[in-house]
């Protein structure tokens, strides 16, 4: 198709002939059967030079373009210009005052995605590649250039606090895999809000990913906290900005301050409390008595308030304790109790090692599996829920160790 020169046509987005082998030149360079080098040469043959406004001219002149242009853009630079003309295999882009620019082979193959929605005379963004090839073309790259925008709105969208709201991919032991624009992207478990966050006991990894595996599917609001283009990085965080100065809320608490605060959830190994607005501490389940916890919840209820004191500050988690605002029964053992000495108890427990016998509340000691011939006759002679006269075979109170002898097989 020939480029009209009239002044009425110049306004016309022109069309560039298509070259008779564009389709398998396309083709030779997605199953690699040609090298770039020798395609570029054969695909440039028999393509016309033009300038800014569409007209054919000399390729010397090109040259003088370039030479004559201050602050040419640097390989790497994104510029924005005007679709020309679409071909099967190329779109040619105006770059006043720079000239042509050129997306082809292996850039027009890996943006066919973008190029489906680009119209003659849409203004596109794309980024340098080549700045001057053997036929005077910029050469350049939609896919780079959209990355490269993308990663620009991520660094924006930090300092803006952008919440956006995306599905969850996958998971594995250390968080959960996300997709935006694009993008690859990781939410570590520590950035989960407190109604997410896996709570699982001892930080157990395969429990936590079987928590984590729960959310997959489902769509979270979220915010990105940290971004590395090079690295190929993009961090996000489920916390909102005011759950993310949790931190700063933390730092006003110290180990020892006793706080009062309400019951908002309860588990097998604790009961979490709400210290303040965007705070909360959990008080694990050997932190709730000074006696035997079997279930947190034959002891507390949902919504009860209760006082602890603060064990430990870890970060931005805080571990609590509400046996430690009792008396310690064992503080006085001491004076009540030694080896030799025949007590009674009542049977609360058995495990591997025998049963655990309550002397008196939060004081029990072990009647070990060696005393009997067997579990089985352990059982038939030592009942749940009653009581036996005991002997106390071991004695150490500072490290809250007592171990039983069973005195008569009488119980009452």
């Amino acid at each position: 198709m020939s480029i009209k020169k009239s002044e009425e046509d110049l306004s016309a987005p022109p069309t560039m002939p298509m070259h008779e082998n564009h389709t398998e030149q396309i083709e030779e360079v997605e199953n690699g059967s040609i090298d770039t080098e020798t395609k570029k040469k054969s695909y440039f043959a028999n393509i016309p030079k033009i300038d800014n406004a569409g007209i054919k001219k000399p390729q010397s002149k090109m040259g003088t373009l370039f030479g004559e242009t201050k602050n040419f853009p640097a390989t790497g630079e994104l510029v924005d210009g005007l679709a020309i003309a679409i071909e099967k295999s190329c779109i040619y882009v105006d770059l006043p005052p720079y000239g042509t620019g050129i997306i082809y082979g292996k850039e027009f193959i890996n943006a066919r995605d973008i190029i489906k929605g680009i119209n003659i005379g849409d203004i596109i963004s794309a980024k340098i590649i080549g700045a001057e090839n053997e036929e005077g073309y910029i050469e350049l790259s939609l896919k780079e250039a959209r990355q490269a925008i993308i990663w620009n709105e991520a660094n924006e969208a930090i300092e803006n606090k952008k919440i956006f709201e995306v599905v969850v991919k996958e998971a594995n032991k250390g968080g959960l895999m996300l997709e935006w624009r694009g993008l690859q992207g990781f939410l570590p478990a520590s950035q989960l809000s407190a109604e997410h966050y896996p709570r699982v006991e001892d930080g157990e990894k395969d429990k936590i990913l079987s928590e984590l595996k729960n959310l997959v599917g489902q769509k979270l609001s979220v915010s990105i906290i940290s971004v590395s283009p090079k690295e190929g990085k993009l961090i996000f965080s489920e916390r909102t900005p005011e759950q993310s100065e949790k931190i700063d809320i933390v730092e006003k608490y110290n180990v020892d301050n006793e706080i009062e605060g309400q019951i908002t959830g309860i588990v097998d190994f604790g009961v979490f409390v709400k210290i303040e607005e965007g705070l909360e501490g959990l008080v694990h389940i050997s932190e709730l008595d000074w006696g035997l916890v079997e279930n947190p919840k034959n002891l507390f209820k949902v919504g009860e308030v209760v006082k602890a004191k603060i064990i430990e500050i870890k970060s931005d988690k805080i571990s609590l304790s509400i046996k430690a605002l009792k008396k310690n029964p064992w503080d006085n053992a001491e004076k009540k109790y030694e080896k030799g000495k025949e007590v009674e108890g009542v049977v609360i427990k058995f495990n591997k090692h025998g049963a655990l016998a309550s002397i008196e509340e939060g004081i029990a000691g072990l009647v070990h599996i060696s005393e009997f011939a067997s579990e089985e006759e352990l059982k038939q002679k030592l009942e749940l829920g009653k009581k036996y006269k005991f002997s106390i075979t071991v004695f150490e109170p500072k490290e809250r160790k007592m171990a039983l002898a069973l005195v008569n097989q009488e119980s009452k």
